[in-house]
């Protein structure tokens, strides 16, 4: 078949370790085949990332605001262990955290539904989506180690110099502290985003903090969601017969749990990472999740939400046969064509993203062959365990009998 073209480029941001290797894999066999590929490529492995002191990760970020579409495989956020393992410069901060705080917006995660793996939780019928915020608190802060006693202080100094002091804590002893920060410009487009998005579902909002405790970081957010809603969307909520509520994050833990599901949960930023991983695993696997970041001006992120399978990797590298799940990284790039194609108005592009969806879910549903992580829950009997180069492969066979079949119709 005649490859698809494309119009304007989407950005690959490429990864670290076992994802990288199956990214590789996902992109050879699922995408270039078919795709007459237009991209700009940023290496944001770990060694690339030390070697140009991270600037890397800021154009990757700068390309995706330009060209309004990336794809991004996992990639290694550096602790001590993990500076010391690749020798690097530093320890530097998320790669992820990076990209969102340029892009702004929202992390939407919803579970990758598919017959056979049934959720955990026993009370879902449907998917809950996690609308995660994008920018501040842990990925933004400032951390210092406090090595002898003294008075830690926020010191904020107005543009006309007056200062502000609050003390943090007098340490008498050794000690941490950290401080993290937000704006009110994200939050309010977080807001508005995860409004958005609920009425496009059509399905209830609930966001989720803890201004008991937070009474002025997570009230802020509180009152910038209340306002929002109360001005600008409550009417249009009750037109599509959706509500939006606030709760406290321990109380959405526990109605998470309890509930049906098919609702939008919005949370923090460091929430919504703990939160979606729940969600994920609930639903068998990390890699049974989709991950899109949506910016307030229509920039679009997509990215696998699980970690570099680092465990993997280093079997794989002794010559171990390794049993990688490499759904999302798969959605991830069919979501990525599918909204490149959805932008610039060309339907084959992204017709074909949504085939090879398809393609990936028949090889579980259909012919009951999955790696080794959903083998370990699924509902079929004897299901055929397969590593994921060999899932790949017939993801690939699938995805080229769908193809031609979409060119007999035309």
């Amino acid at each position: 078949m005649e490859k698809i073209k494309m119009n304007t480029p989407i950005v690959e941001m490429d990864g670290d370790e076992m994802a990288r290797i199956l990214w590789e894999e996902v992109k050879k066999q699922l995408v270039e085949p078919f795709v007459e590929l237009n991209e700009e490529y940023y290496d944001l492995s770990i060694r690339s990332r030390d070697e140009t002191d991270d600037q890397i990760t800021i154009d990757s970020a700068l390309a995706a605001k330009k060209y309004g579409v990336a794809v991004k495989c996992a990639t290694i956020t550096a602790n001590l262990e993990r500076m010391q393992e690749y020798n690097l410069k530093k320890m530097y901060k998320s790669p992820n955290a990076t990209i969102r705080s340029i892009l702004d917006g929202t992390v939407f995660r919803k579970p990758i539904l598919v017959d056979g793996v049934e959720p955990l939780v026993k009370t879902w019928k449907q998917p809950i989506t996690l609308a995660r915020h994008a920018y501040g608190d842990v990925y933004r802060a400032s951390e210092m180690l406090i090595d002898e006693p003294g008075l830690v202080e926020l010191v904020y100094t107005k543009a006309n110099g007056e200062e502000v002091r609050q003390a943090v804590h007098e340490f008498k002893t050794r000690g941490v502290v950290t401080g993290q920060h937000n704006l009110d410009k994200s939050i309010e487009g977080f807001a508005r985003t995860c409004m958005n998005y609920a009425l496009s579902v059509k399905q209830n909002l609930v966001f989720s903090s803890k201004d008991t405790i937070s009474k002025v970081y997570d009230r802020r957010f509180k009152d910038i969601f209340k306002e929002i809603y109360l001005d600008e969307y409550i009417e249009q909520f009750s037109a599509a017969g959706i509500k939006y509520e606030y709760c406290l994050i321990d109380d959405a833990v526990s109605r998470a749990i309890k509930s049906p599901g098919g609702y939008v949960w919005a949370t923090h930023n460091y929430d919504g990472d703990v939160m979606s991983d729940m969600l994920a695993t609930a639903y068998g696997s990390n890699a049974m999740m989709t991950s899109v970041l949506v910016s307030p001006d229509g920039k679009y992120e997509f990215e696998a939400a699980h970690g570099t399978v680092r465990r993997h990797y280093y079997r794989y590298l002794q010559g171990e046969i390794v049993s990688t799940n490499p759904m999302a990284l798969i959605y991830t790039w069919a979501g990525g064509l599918e909204k490149r194609g959805e932008l610039d108005g060309n339907e084959k592009l992204q017709r074909f993203g949504q085939l090879i969806v398809e393609a990936a879910k028949n090889v579980i549903e259909v012919r009951g062959i999955m790696t080794a992580d959903l083998a370990k829950i699924t509902s079929k009997h004897d299901p055929l365990v397969v590593t994921g180069h060999q899932f790949i492969n017939l993801v690939r066979t699938k995805l080229e009998q769908l193809c031609e079949a979409e060119l007999a119709e035309a």
